[in-house]
């Protein structure tokens, strides 16, 4: 497996236009080879099959490589492969995980990685809760964000007392990412306990943004 493999196939599919407006989406920070997300997975998903992405342990080279590449589309295959080889990711992975939440730092990464990787291995190993503690309290924004979002797909399986925590520990937040991401978990884990969203809501001195974020569709 390499980075060439996949910068070949890139270098046939440059859409300079559509790069142009794809990196305007993302407020100019990232290149991009111009290629969105259904052209993208038809060459990573042969790739893959070739390279026995989720039958074989994850190569964090690998991973680390397409991090480092200047093109947005690079880092989008290296979440692609995690998600791919979730059943292969250990507790002791949320260390290479964390590197790669703080650096190339956009929401289009974090995200994904928030709930589909980190929210992944906390639901495998629990006992790792104890480092989201860690990463609530962390200088870097975007891991906060994370550790606010990783219970996203937990549904009635969420840890409500800690993420009403995390929530009011930064309800005073005035920074967009995140109070938006304290309303987005609130919203999320109100499709499973409605009521105990709205109550927390009602007592709670969130941002407005939050309060939105979290009401809606629920009042």
């Amino acid at each position: 497996m390499q980075v060439q493999d996949i910068t070949d196939h890139f270098k046939e599919m440059e859409n300079k236009e559509k790069a142009k407006g794809m990196s305007a989406y993302m407020k100019n920070h990232f290149e991009f080879f111009g290629i969105q997300t259904p052209e993208r997975r038809k060459i990573t998903a042969k790739l893959f099959k070739e390279w026995q992405v989720g039958k074989k342990p994850i190569d964090w080279k690998l991973i680390f490589d397409l991090w480092e590449q200047s093109e947005r589309e690079y880092q989008y295959v290296a979440v692609d492969y995690l998600k791919k080889s979730q059943k292969h990711l250990s507790s002791s992975d949320l260390t290479q995980v964390k590197e790669l939440i703080t650096s190339k730092s956009w929401w289009d990464t974090v995200d994904l990685i928030a709930s589909n990787v980190v929210g992944y291995i906390l639901m495998k190993f629990p006992e790792q809760a104890k480092v989201m503690d860690e990463w609530i309290e962390d200088d870097n924004m975007w891991v906060k964000r994370t550790a606010i979002l990783h219970q996203l797909s937990f549904k009635e399986n969420t840890d409500e007392e800690r993420l009403f925590y995390y929530c009011e520990k930064h309800a005073s937040e005035t920074e967009f990412f995140i109070a938006k991401a304290i309303g987005w978990a609130l919203r999320q884990y109100g499709k499973s306990n409605p009521q105990s969203v709205i109550t927390f809501v009602e007592k709670t001195p969130l941002q407005n943004l939050s309060k939105r974020e979290a009401l809606k569709h629920l009042c």
